[in-house]
């Protein structure tokens, strides 16, 4: 498969297209995948922006983030629109769906508010996640059967706009079942339990723990598999713990961003993304 060919897929959806289209779009990619035999990597560019409202400024500018992520060889542009504005705002938002020439990815909540944007913009994928207002970040995966019947409206409502729907959850059999039955496309797995595992300092307690959370994440994967989802992966991934979880099968794309920001710090954020896709 040629950059050509690459570049054709990666096009952004057309916003008035049907769910159907996207759908062709997603299968269209997954083959792409396939052929070249590696998951996507998309690119949460959410800490740009916590970076300049540490500050109150203009800069740096998580726009142009998105432009040099793709440059380095990212699929997909994930970013965050919270209810309390704490990184991204609405401006980023809607600049993003001019602008972003692969995959958009909007992590939003089922708050009323954040869902009445989704559908104004209509990124290509909206990743239903949980949402605390004192977390640091997303702390666990949306609880799918509790909140089934919201859920199953919201990613109505999304596809009725075009948008392809992913749930971030853990890897338990009754969330992705219910996250199957409400409609969603595809499943985010949860990976901070495993990337948490990493950070053990005992080493023979690292090494159960991780293996213990391989298992875990790789059953998730089947069963979303099983229940004809396409499955992706994120939370906590660095450049150190990468590549046991690239190696399982079954994963279409994997969302990273405060690892590859780090990075970015010190070799530039266009170098820091070809290095993880290289990883991957």
């Amino acid at each position: 498969m040629d950059q050509r060919s690459y570049k054709t897929l990666a096009r952004p959806l057309d916003i008035d297209a049907p769910a159907a289209y996207h759908q062709h779009q997603a299968g269209l990619r997954r083959s792409l995948m396939k052929e070249i035999d590696m998951a996507g990597l998309g690119v949460n560019i959410d800490h740009v922006a916590t970076i300049r409202q540490a500050r109150r400024t203009v800069e740096p500018d998580p726009v142009w983030a998105a432009a040099e992520a793709e440059l380095g060889g990212a699929c997909c542009i994930t970013f965050h629109l919270r209810k309390d504005r704490r990184h991204i705002n609405d401006r980023d938002a809607r600049l993003l769906a001019q602008t972003v020439r692969c995959k958009l990815n909007m992590e939003m909540s089922l708050d009323n508010e954040i869902v009445a944007i989704a559908e104004e913009i209509a990124p290509a994928q909206a990743t239903l996640v949980p949402e605390g207002r004192q977390e640091i970040t997303t702390e666990g995966g949306l609880d799918t059967v509790k909140e089934f019947d919201r859920l199953a409206e919201v990613t109505k409502r999304l596809h009725a706009k075009g948008s392809l729907v992913s749930a971030f959850v853990d890897p338990h059999a009754p969330h992705i079942a219910a996250a199957a039955r409400a409609g969603c496309d595809a499943i985010e797995i949860h990976t901070g339990a495993y990337a948490n595992a990493w950070l053990i300092a005992d080493q023979f307690r690292r090494q159960q723990e991780v293996k213990g959370r391989l298992d875990a994440i790789s059953a998730g994967i089947a069963m979303g598999l099983d229940a004809g989802l396409v499955v992706h992966g994120g939370h906590g991934l660095t450049y150190n713990n990468i590549h046991p979880i690239a190696a399982l099968r079954g994963f279409e794309e994997f969302n990273i961003g405060h690892s590859i920001i780090a990075r970015a710090v010190f070799v530039g954020l266009r170098q820091a993304v070809a290095e993880m896709r290289a990883l991957i």
